[in-house]
């Protein structure tokens, strides 16, 4: 059950955030630009690629690399293929995962490695496989990690993951805010390199300004009545969300604000794009999950009985392809099923600005809900 008043009490929210969630979401903008100055020292920016990998290959663990995969796929767009090398393994401690490249993998394909830990072997491993292939690797983790050594004795470059100090007490979740930037951001000033998209450093500035304004609408002294992030965390409690996505860099957002939910706060969600989401769940608010399927019990016991699970809309838009849009549909079907609507819309800006914006509201949201459900 979802603590309201927690949501409006500050203090009471730093003493229940023991992971230091609602602080990386704080400082995702100085994030940025730590992430930033570490690739820019680290000689990115002096780089000289002889033209654009044939394929770019991800690999790191858990859903921090899967959304840095998500992400830069979709931003770079059809130019250079982006693959996320998926780990094997027993168990999903870091001495068990292994990856292996796939057998085409040459000296024309880039190697990119994102990982909190470092300590994982076989991202190691992975580092000489891919050398004694010709690969080109490039690693972004923590400074002073075993990757560290296996990259540089590889002829690889390494950025040292920008950090703060109170996030080494203990793991950090691989959905906490702060970590997705900094994983992110030096690949973005890498691929800006090698011409497969673009973010500049002023391109990063901006993010990284757009991630502080963000910070100060969603903070835990702005009120939940004025608060988008604050406000979507309580409309989420008690739900199940149906994230429908707009626009191409929604879709990363999306299935970043569900993996958050999960990890986070423990909250299941479905994600799907429009206007296929139409189609794939119309039949889950057909059913028991609409509002209108199954009415508040006058009877039941709200001390000791939960109440009924019903389904509710997260809208994510950004600009559609084309100009065509299917909210109007979306909206006219949640509706006709009596089941509620949330919308979020970015500002105007570039491309990587308005995909900041809907990626810190909704982390924002995601630390919100594990805060005030107690997870």
């Amino acid at each position: 059950m979802l603590d309201e008043s927690l949501l409006d009490t500050p203090e009471a929210l730093a003493e229940a955030d023991r992971r230091a969630l609602l602080r990386g979401a704080a400082e995702a903008g100085a994030r940025v630009r730590t992430a930033a100055r570490h690739a820019a020292e680290a000689g990115v920016h002096d780089l000289k690629p002889d033209g654009r990998p044939r394929a770019i290959l991800i690999a790191g663990p858990g859903a921090a690399a899967i959304c840095v995969a998500d992400l830069l796929g979709t931003l770079a767009g059809a130019t250079s293929p982006v693959t996320r090398l998926a780990p094997a393994g027993v168990a999903p401690a870091a001495g068990a995962l292994r990856w292996e490249l796939p057998g085409w993998a040459g000296s024309v394909d880039l190697l990119l490695i994102t990982t909190p830990d470092g300590s994982e072997p076989g991202l190691s491993l992975l580092a000489e496989q891919a050398y004694r292939r010709g690969c080109t690797v490039v690693a972004v983790a923590p400074a002073g990690s075993p990757l560290t050594e296996a990259v540089h004795n590889n002829h690889g470059l390494f950025v040292p993951m920008a950090t703060a100090p109170y996030e080494q007490d203990e793991p950090l979740a691989a959905s906490a805010p702060g970590v997705l930037w900094a994983l992110l951001t030096p690949l973005l000033a890498l691929l800006d390199r090698t011409g497969m998209l673009a973010a500049p450093p002023d391109a990063l500035e901006k993010v990284a300004d757009r991630l502080d304004h963000i910070a100060e609408r969603c903070g835990p002294a702005i009120a939940t009545y004025s608060n988008p992030a604050k406000t979507l965390a309580a409309e989420l409690a008690d739900t199940l969300p149906l994230i429908w996505t707009e626009g191409v860099s929604a879709g990363p957002a999306g299935r970043r604000l569900a993996a958050a939910l999960a990890e986070l706060a423990g909250h299941p969600a479905l994600v799907a794009e429009l206007p296929e989401a139409l189609a794939a769940h119309s039949a889950l608010l057909a059913g028991t999950l609409a509002a209108s399927a199954d009415p508040d019990d006058f009877f039941r016991d709200r001390v000791e009985e939960a109440p009924a699970l019903h389904a509710r809309v997260v809208l994510l838009r950004d600009r559609p392809l084309g100009g065509l849009t299917a909210a109007p549909a979306a909206r006219d079907l949640a509706l006709s099923h009596d089941t509620p609507i949330s919308e979020l819309e970015p500002e105007p800006g570039g491309e990587l600005e308005t995909l900041a914006e809907l990626i810190a509201i909704t982390d924002f949201a995601a630390v919100y809900l594990a805060l005030a459900s107690g997870a």
